[in-house]
């Protein structure tokens, strides 16, 4: 799930090591025996749903290596009080990377936490939850990791991979059928947004077959599904919190896509406790 050889990630991590450590770690080796050997553990101080434990080994690796022994796998649910992982190795390199580790751990395993509620908030509907770009610049490789660790699905990663006009995309074509026209020639994902019925009637009658539905409510947004019939897949977005994402997967969407899940989601707690051989 977490694709820990992928080329952004191993990078991210080498600059926040770097950020953090810089010329070097003054107090542990102002404090700590070079030589002294320590174990440590990171525990869960909350329930949660776990992302980016596969990368502590790696943490440790590119600051001289630590024995690893990793107690869960992301995408688990974690009950308070459970140990989430152990390593051994030098008290300074322990030291050292605690920090960078906790906050890789704590920050995508609360994006995990938040977008498996989302998703356990529509079970039993045919809706399926997508993040968004909305994500915190650096990170969307792993924060989209994460969004799968928890259960919900990746929506498209870049501006380079798929087709999303947007309003203001309209704008600039000069309409809907002339938006959707421009863009037959990518062969890949073609998503359209539409701000009205009339915009919605014009996209169906060009042959869009992704609609994007903004800022509806979820009255309107069974009305306009209905209209609908099937004729294009549809995604709700706008607005949607965890209190309101239910009543809009009963309005039938295939999608509904919330930025909260990774620019809203509130760190967990995870504490990482040091102890000598």
């Amino acid at each position: 799930m977490f694709v820990t050889s992928h080329p952004q990630v191993r990078e991210t991590l080498e600059r926040a090591l770097a950020e953090d450590i810089g010329t070097g770690d003054i107090t542990s080796r102002l404090t700590v025996p070079a030589d002294l050997q320590a174990h440590g553990r990171f525990l869960a101080k909350q329930s949660m749903t776990l992302a980016g434990i596969e990368l502590l080994p790696v943490i440790y690796q590119l600051r001289g290596g630590a024995k690893v022994h990793l107690q869960k796998e992301s995408g688990a649910s974690v009950p308070c009080g459970e140990i989430l992982a152990t390593v051994e190795g030098s008290a300074s390199t322990l030291l050292e990377c605690e920090r960078t580790a906790l906050n890789f751990l704590q920050r995508l395993s609360g994006v995990a936490t938040l977008a498996r509620r989302y998703v356990d908030a529509i079970a039993g509907t045919n809706t399926r939850v997508l993040d968004t770009r909305k994500t915190t610049p650096g990170l969307r490789q792993l924060e989209k990791m994460a969004v799968a660790a928890g259960g919900a699905t990746n929506h498209r990663f870049g501006l380079f991979d798929a087709v999303l006009i947007k309003n203001n995309h309209i704008t600039a074509a000069g309409g809907v059928t002339q938006a959707l026209r421009y863009a037959q020639e990518f062969k890949g994902p073609i998503e359209i947004e539409v701000r009205t019925r009339a915009e919605l009637d014009e996209a169906l009658a060009a042959g869009a077959k992704h609609l994007l539905l903004d800022n509806l409510t979820p009255a309107e947004a069974k009305e306009w599904i209905a209209h609908i019939g099937g004729r294009a897949k549809v995604e709700l977005s706008g607005g949607i919190t965890l209190e309101t994402v239910r009543s809009f997967a009963d309005a039938g969407p295939d999608f509904i896509s919330s930025g909260a899940i990774t620019h809203s989601a509130p760190a967990v707690d995870i504490s990482f406790g040091l102890t000598l051989d």
